[in-house]
């Protein structure tokens, strides 16, 4: 009899907990809805400030100077202004090895002549739960060998992508103010911010890492660079309208939270393959681009505010379409 009571007793509280659950994904779900309603400005759009992340082909001898031109022809029609291309990614001990980019030289030299004004940063990182310790001194130390080694090669810029980088992380933000000493120009892709209080510790205690930063954090890690690219793909959301709201919602938080002298970019997922079937519905270069739009009309007038389409070896005319159509024009 008492086992049953025991038993019937811990039922209710697993349905209470679910009905809980249940209830705060509710209330979550219309929160981002209603982020996503209302008209964007007219001006909400492009300033030409926009980037583009660029696959390991352009520096490893794989894509030719042809081939840079016809990016070239594509990319005139946008506001693209900066490049990441791929030439890492570091090894386990932070080195970066010259063999990884060897077309570098040529892909920048072609860069000048058929983009005059487009920047080009070095897109480097590496995992970092359980392969590259950033936490040691001496992994740091030969990042930024490997920094100083590849922008003798002509690159404008650094852009660093670590995944994923915990909320508090001191020695990244060390790692990024002593890179500093190397470039004029740093950018890094970041974690989403977390978008409503109390989300950011369950969410880590799910996925064993953070998938948010604090605003906080955002904040000291915006600080020290010149430019932030949210990776605001991969929200889980399972419909397009809430998606667009995660979106104004993160695309928000940034605004307020980075100096208006720094560039903050909105990353668009301009790839179908997210490994959750309902996110390749769900999320869009459209949706993105709309949903900047209206977190750019609540904020008010920004230059320095734009779209990061990744990736460009699985971006499609429709992609290119969406970003054409719903956020440069």
């Amino acid at each position: 009899m008492i086992a049953r009571t025991a038993i019937r007793r811990g039922l209710r509280l697993v349905a209470l907990a679910l009905a809980v659950v249940v209830a705060l994904l509710g209330l979550l779900a219309g929160a981002l809805r209603v982020q996503f309603t209302g008209d964007p400005a007219a001006w909400a759009k492009s300033t030409g400030n926009d980037a583009l992340w660029l696959g390991h082909a352009w520096v490893d001898g794989r894509r030719t100077e042809q081939d840079v031109e016809r990016l070239a022809v594509r990319l005139r029609a946008t506001g693209i202004k900066d490049l990441y291309v791929h030439a890492g990614p570091f090894d386990k001990d932070g080195r970066l090895n010259p063999d990884k980019y060897p077309n570098a030289g040529n892909f920048v030299r072609w860069g000048r002549q058929y983009l005059p004004g487009v920047r080009i940063s070095a897109w480097l990182g590496q995992k970092v739960d359980g392969f590259l310790d950033l936490d040691d001194a001496k992994s740091r130390e030969n990042v930024l060998a490997g920094v100083a080694a590849i922008m003798k090669t002509g690159f404008d810029g650094i852009h660093y992508n670590f995944e994923p980088i915990g909320d508090g992380d001191r020695e990244f933000l060390d790692l990024l103010g002593r890179t500093r000493q190397y470039t004029k120009l740093l950018s890094i892709s970041t974690p989403q911010i977390e978008p409503y209080p109390l989300i950011r510790l369950p969410a880590r205690a799910i996925l064993g890492h953070d998938k948010y930063w604090s605003s906080g954090y955002f904040r000291e890690a915006a600080e020290r660079v010149d430019q932030v690219a949210i990776m605001t793909y991969d929200s889980l959301t399972p419909l397009q309208p809430l998606y667009g709201g995660y979106v104004v919602r993160q695309a928000t938080l940034a605004l307020d939270l980075v100096p208006e002298t720094k560039l903050v970019l909105v990353g668009a997922p301009a790839y179908h393959d997210h490994g959750v079937g309902w996110s390749d519905a769900a999320e869009s270069v459209a949706m993105a681009a709309q949903g900047a739009k209206l977190a750019l009309t609540e904020h008010g007038r920004r230059e320095r505010f734009g779209l990061a389409l990744y990736v460009d070896f699985a971006a499609t005319e429709e992609d290119w379409r969406e970003y054409t159509t719903e956020w440069f024009s």
